[in-house]
């Protein structure tokens, strides 16, 4: 199925997202895997890095599979740590523990 970046393909990822617990994180890849398309994981980031245009969500839940927080979102671990999500070090949340088990 091929990556067509279309409004109602933005609000599923977008209503994934809202759906991850506080103190829970998720992986990009974990997100396409829910919405049905498992080869996107790299769209979800691109729907996330403008998820500001539609509205408020939790966007700081979500990670790469390792953990690692993303490059440019600067407050991303300082929310995450408001939420008490811990870390195996200074910038990958510990999956293990803190993964959302949907």
């Amino acid at each position: 199925m091929p990556a067509i970046l279309t409004e109602d393909l933005i609000y599923e990822i977008l209503s994934v997202v809202e759906e991850i617990p506080k103190g829970k994180v998720a992986s990009y890849g974990q997100i396409a895997r829910l919405i049905g398309r498992e080869k996107n994981a790299r769209l979800v980031g691109k729907v996330l890095s403008m998820s500001e245009y539609y509205g408020s969500f939790p966007c700081h839940r979500v990670v790469n599979h390792a953990g690692r927080l993303a490059p440019h979102f600067y407050r991303q671990k300082e929310l995450l740590l408001e939420e008490r999500v811990g870390f195996r070090d200074s910038a990958h949340v510990d999956m293990k523990k803190y993964q959302w088990d949907c």
